[in-house]
């Protein structure tokens, strides 16, 4: 059963030049509003949409005229036009879709010399949005045959304290974890404190996109004092201690413009630099069911964007895991953008000229989330956002869509590429409110 709440923010600041992947709320004095007709921001294919467009200066109605372009999700515009506020306020006709999908109102006022942007995405017949990506005949073989072998070998990992993210009520250690005696990743392992034999639910985090630290490892600090084992972790073997200028300097020389570690070995399947980062995620779980303190039952995955997407892929690929909790995953659909007129997924492979080969087709499918998606049958929580245009809406509905098992949704349409505080609790509460 789906269960959608609908969180409806109507105000959202806009600010001047170039947004930011979280541009909600900045301060400003100037104030959009875009309210559509349809109050879950939701249309069925040849439905019209139409936003009432308002906009404030200290509180104050502001008169004048907006320019505003009209595109499918991700996509370049393909209508354009402009409108008088009257009062504060103009309404806008969208126009619809005739096939399902999410269409992007993005709006620009010219005010007292500055530009203030802002953009609304709504969506047509979602609940029938299909990837474009296929899965491959030998997907789960693939996988199943690389997990075999990586078994063959010994876990191994080195632990130290981590005083400085220790608290009264768990205690931290860094971890380095071997993956196939050339890969190594780092994790945080947070443990409550006194626990007993066989108390603890386990909690794998896995990060974000980017070569970077592990930023506030203290964030959630309530899974660990709360009484779960939770692991933060990164994918690149780099010693999250190492100085913020150090990780600068790394991700400048390895991100490049080309795609950096998410396009490395893409002609290969085999020898894509995801691979060991898909199987040190079961490498993690091991470390974690191997702990006196794991409770046996409960295994939970959880994460957002790239975190979202491992999240998934750890699931699919461990059957020990009975929940899957995810925010607006990366990794999905990624090959959909070699399409006209398709929308796909972070990490945007449509900016980089000439990366749609046959061969890299072929492993994007071999890595893509929609087809681990397909492949879940632990109970799932997914939350995403509308508005998001890192981890389009389109594609969050792709995995949404061939997900089989328990799931349910939060969906908070208002949302860009972030989640607030709020809401990363209540991932924590749906999980305790799960638990076997």
């Amino acid at each position: 059963m789906i269960k959608k709440i609908l969180t409806m923010l109507v105000a959202l600041f806009a600010f001047a030049g170039i947004a930011s992947a979280e541009n909600y709320p900045y301060r400003s004095d100037y104030m959009f509003v875009t309210v559509p007709n349809h109050s879950d921001w939701l249309y069925k294919t040849g439905e019209n949409a139409k936003i009432e467009v308002q906009l404030y200066k200290y509180g104050i109605p502001c008169d004048g005229e907006i320019t505003y372009e009209i595109a499918n999700d991700m996509l370049e515009a393909d209508k354009n036009g402009k409108a008088t506020l009257k009062n504060g306020k103009c309404s806008i006709d969208m126009g619809t879709r005739a096939t399902p999908g999410f269409r992007d109102l993005r709006l620009t006022a010219n005010v007292d010399g500055k530009k203030y942007k802002h953009h609304i995405k709504v969506g047509f017949s979602v609940d029938k949005i299909e990837p474009w990506t296929k899965e491959p005949a030998d997907f789960m073989e693939f996988w199943d045959n690389n997990v075999k072998e990586l078994r063959k070998s010994k876990l191994k990992y080195t632990t130290e304290n981590a005083d400085e993210y220790s608290t009264d009520k768990m205690t931290c250690k860094l971890v380095k974890v071997d993956v196939d005696g050339q890969h190594s990743v780092y994790a945080y392992l947070f443990v409550p404190h006194n626990a007993g034999k066989g108390s603890c639910p386990a909690v794998l985090c896995p990060p974000g996109a980017g070569i970077k630290t592990i930023k506030e490892p203290l964030r959630h600090r309530y899974y660990g004092e709360g009484g779960c084992i939770r692991m933060e972790m990164e994918i690149h073997g780099l010693d999250p201690r190492l100085s913020e200028s150090t990780f600068n300097d790394i991700s400048k020389a390895f991100n490049d413009r080309n795609g950096g570690y998410l396009a490395n070995g893409i002609e290969n399947r085999d020898l894509y630099y995801m691979k060991h980062v898909y199987l040190a995620l079961l490498r993690c779980l091991d470390v974690m069911t191997g702990l006196d303190e794991w409770d046996g039952k409960n295994l939970i995955v959880q994460g957002g964007s790239q975190g979202g997407a491992l999240s998934i892929i750890a699931a699919a690929l461990d059957k020990r895991v009975t929940q899957c909790v995810v925010n607006h995953p990366a990794l999905s659909d990624m090959g959909a953008y070699s399409e006209k007129g398709r929308t796909g997924g972070y990490p945007q492979f449509n900016k980089i000229k000439g990366i749609f080969t046959k061969d890299n087709l072929t492993t994007m499918a071999y890595y893509d989330v929609v087809n681990f998606a397909r492949h879940l049958n632990c109970d799932v929580y997914m939350t995403w956002g509308y508005n998001d245009d890192t981890c389009s809406p389109t594609t969050s509905y792709a995995v949404w869509n061939v997900i089989k098992s328990h799931k349910e949704a939060l969906i908070t349409p208002i949302n860009e590429h972030w989640t607030s505080d709020a809401t990363e609790r209540g991932h924590y509460d749906w999980i305790m409110k799960h638990l076997k």
